[in-house]
């Protein structure tokens, strides 16, 4: 009997968290495989922790005395799934709904095309919607570009075969044993966000193919976490996040033209947020790019 070990990192929501892991009970999975769930628990102050040792008895908890933020958090799991001899690790956030035939069809997915090394579900805004966040993702180092495929449309079928895409989101991102120790983990440099994009082109570097698989489905409650999808502090550190990001990963021409790519990104964004009201949002930019250029370290920094 293989494992698949479902670690879901957490932080407050505990509501979240119990919607969470109750729909990956629901979850089928193909023959020969058992569903190992995990809590890993970042310093929550809502009774998180107690909650789920009290409720979900056969859940692993992992309960952090310090919030080690996205990598830092999943890191810890990692590792001891992958101690352990786990099969497959799966990294899935704390606030969201799994369609039952999901991990199925990832595992399926892996098993059944050649080379791959890692899937995504297709991600839809909080149920009830067919509004999409994520069908894949875009990656592209000389732009210094990344983004997400169709977010915002419905879902009219546009999906419905597996694909290869250029990252894969840590939403809920499924990675084999072998793939997680030949790529590594999660890189802690980054804080939070763009630790996915980061595997995700360390697994395309190591000829990894990455997977969309429409057929199995998610539902995200976006932005749960941080206080919604504008605010000072988020655009900060995504800022932040992504001047690491292409300061690693672009090479060749790409290092010629990262820098002036992502400056204008970054103009047009404060055009886009003041036009759109969100003034404080907007006078976090020219701070994070000059704490970048400096190269302060991220964790240190602040909008």
């Amino acid at each position: 009997m293989r494992t698949l070990t479902a670690l879901v990192l957490a932080w407050n929501g505990l509501g979240l968290t119990r919607a969470t892991l109750d729909s990956l009970a629901a979850c089928r999975l193909p023959p020969g495989w058992r569903l190992h769930r995990m809590v890993v628990d970042n310093a929550s102050g809502d009774g998180t922790p107690a909650a789920i040792a009290a409720e979900y008895p056969d859940v692993e908890l992992i309960a952090l005395q310090e919030n080690r933020r996205f990598a830092g958090g999943n890191n810890v799991g990692l590792q001891r799934a992958l101690a352990r001899g786990d099969d497959a690790v799966m990294l899935i956030n704390n606030d969201v709904l799994a369609d039952p035939g999901m991990l199925e069809r990832l595992l399926l997915a892996l098993e059944q095309t050649p080379g791959a090394g890692a899937a995504s579900p297709l991600i839809y805004h909080a149920a009830p919607t067919d509004r999409i966040w994520y069908a894949g993702g875009r990656c592209v180092p000389w732009l210094a570009h990344t983004s997400h495929v169709g977010i915002r449309q419905a879902d009219r079928g546009q999906w419905r075969s597996i694909i290869d895409t250029g990252y894969l989101t840590g939403c809920c991102l499924l990675a084999t044993r072998q793939v997680w120790q030949e790529v590594g983990l999660l890189d802690e440099r980054y804080f939070i966000y763009a630790e996915d994009a980061d595997w995700s082109l360390r697994a395309r570097a190591r000829g990894h193919r990455l997977l969309l698989v429409p057929t199995a489905r998610l539902w995200h409650e976006v932005s749960a976490s941080s206080g919604g999808a504008v605010n000072p502090w988020k655009v900060h550190h995504r800022l932040r996040a992504n001047w690491t990001l292409w300061s690693t990963h672009a090479r060749g021409l790409a290092a010629l033209t990262w820098r002036p790519a992502f400056l204008f990104q970054q103009l047009a964004l404060i055009a886009m947020l003041l036009l759109r009201g969100h003034v404080r949002a907007a006078a976090a930019v020219p701070g994070a790019l000059l704490q970048a250029a400096a190269g302060r370290p991220i964790a240190e920094s602040q909008p």
